[in-house]
């Protein structure tokens, strides 16, 4: 059995900003990674979209760099990049080794130091980058509205996950600069912030750098802690027009949040009712029957709840109802009977690779670095990557099936058919029409 373990040291600086250092010998580069505990989550209804705002805003300048932060992290032979979801931002550099001050002086002048540099122009550009974003991925992309629409149906107006992290455009267009400001304030300091430095530094150089850069930044007080439920009383059909040929159908679940227990139960059931040519509705419903194009299917867990979600194209001349039925009994199938011990084997072994590979890159997306951000994050344990991996080994046939059958209730759960503008017939049989934007 492999050993998860990874080494690291783990200071925090009198201002709470918690430093871990991690060493790799390897090759001769550092990464750099900064998480801050604010997403979506932490924004207000009627009031979303700041804290993917400040994902291209901390890339525009800084009191000390008044210009963008690419040129000369580039020109040092780094990689830089960042993104935002529902419950932390991330902002991370890769390095050459006598790079890493330039990284760590760049990420602290953005913490500290952002606000002076943010002027009118510069927050007004970028909203405009924002909501041009948004028309490409979600107003103008096939089947980009869906999850808008599915979102608000799975979580009321109240709670944080009722929108999605880029926000909704008429709020970013309402948006002020002080209020972007106040954001800032409240979210992106050193008490609600976590560093890695890992790679070829060592471990004294590492803090000793960290507290030379970070230490004098104010601490700002750490928010408190989010909190929402959501439940669904019954089953909701809704049917969305679309520029697109071919209907698909989503099918959705509140589901266990991150780490909560069956959350991992839940990542092998959705492998194994439709991720991969293996799955079982990959080959009922795409190879032996081609009634699909496609099937995946999703564990969406976060911080404080999720949703469980298949995804399922019709092929053409098929329509979503046989889709839908042959779905349900798969899920009959698998609340009662379990999986079988060689999809359990399959799955495992897939979770376990998954877990191997992130470890292989320093740096990056989900390399070494931002899991031990995202462990200290979330967990409050940097180290906390064994007992990750423990929850998909404990996991068992029968405790696959029991949630399953705790969490996929057919009468509790969305059903969105998105179709061919004009061509609502296409839809499940008694369909409510929704509009999003």
């Amino acid at each position: 059995m492999t050993d998860m373990r990874l080494p690291f040291r783990k200071q925090t600086l009198d201002n709470g900003l918690d430093v871990i250092v991690h060493e790799d010998h390897h090759v001769p580069i550092v990464a750099v990674n900064v998480w801050y505990h604010v997403g979506s989550k932490d924004e207000q209804y009627g009031q979303t979209g700041f804290a993917h705002l400040f994902e291209h805003l901390m890339f525009e300048g800084s009191a000390h760099h008044d210009s963008g932060y690419f040129e000369p992290l580039q020109r040092a032979g780094g990689t830089l990049n960042g993104s935002t979801n529902s419950d932390r931002t991330n902002y991370w550099e890769v390095v050459p080794s006598t790079a890493v001050d330039l990284a760590l002086w760049m990420e602290s002048d953005r913490m500290g130091y952002l606000l002076p540099a943010l002027t009118t122009t510069r927050f007004e550009n970028q909203r405009d980058v924002v909501l041009n974003e948004r028309r490409q991925n979600y107003e103008n992309r096939p089947y980009g509205l869906a999850l808008v629409a599915l979102n608000a149906a799975l979580f009321p107006k109240e709670h944080p996950y009722h929108w999605l992290t880029i926000g909704a455009a008429e709020d970013i267009r309402a948006m002020r600069l002080e209020q972007v400001q106040a954001f800032f304030r409240a979210y992106y300091h050193p008490a609600n912030a976590s560093l890695v430095i890992a790679g070829d530094i060592e471990t004294d150089r590492a803090f000793d750098l960290a507290a030379q850069y970070f230490s004098e930044i104010p601490a700002g007080q750490r928010p408190e802690p989010v909190s929402a439920t959501a439940t669904l009383a019954g089953e909701s059909r809704l049917v969305l027009e679309d520029t697109v040929e071919l209907p698909r159908l989503y099918m959705a679940w509140l589901s266990p949040a991150m780490f909560a227990d069956g959350d991992a139960d839940m990542d092998l059931a959705a492998d194994i009712l439709a991720n991969g040519k293996t799955s079982r509705l990959y080959r009922s419903l795409v190879y032996d029957r081609r009634l699909a194009l496609d099937v995946s299917a999703y564990q969406q867990s976060r911080e404080i709840g999720g949703y469980f979600l298949l995804v399922l194209t019709a092929a053409p001349g098929q329509d979503l109802a046989s889709l839908a039925g042959i779905v349900d009994d798969e899920i009959r199938n698998l609340t009662q009977g379990g999986p079988s011990y060689s999809e359990m084997e399959r799955c495992g072994a897939q979770a376990e690779a998954h877990f191997m590979y992130r470890l292989q890159t320093v740096g990056g997306f989900g390399g070494k670095s931002d899991q031990l951000n995202a462990y200290n994050v979330l967990k409050d344990d940097p180290g906390f990557f064994e007992q990750d991996l423990g929850r998909f080994r404990d996991a068992t046939t029968e405790s696959v099936r029991e949630a399953a059958a705790r969490w996929l209730l057919p009468g509790r759960r969305v059903l969105l058919s998105v179709v061919p503008k004009g061509r609502l017939d296409l839809a499940l049989t008694a369909s409510t029409p929704v509009s999003v934007s």
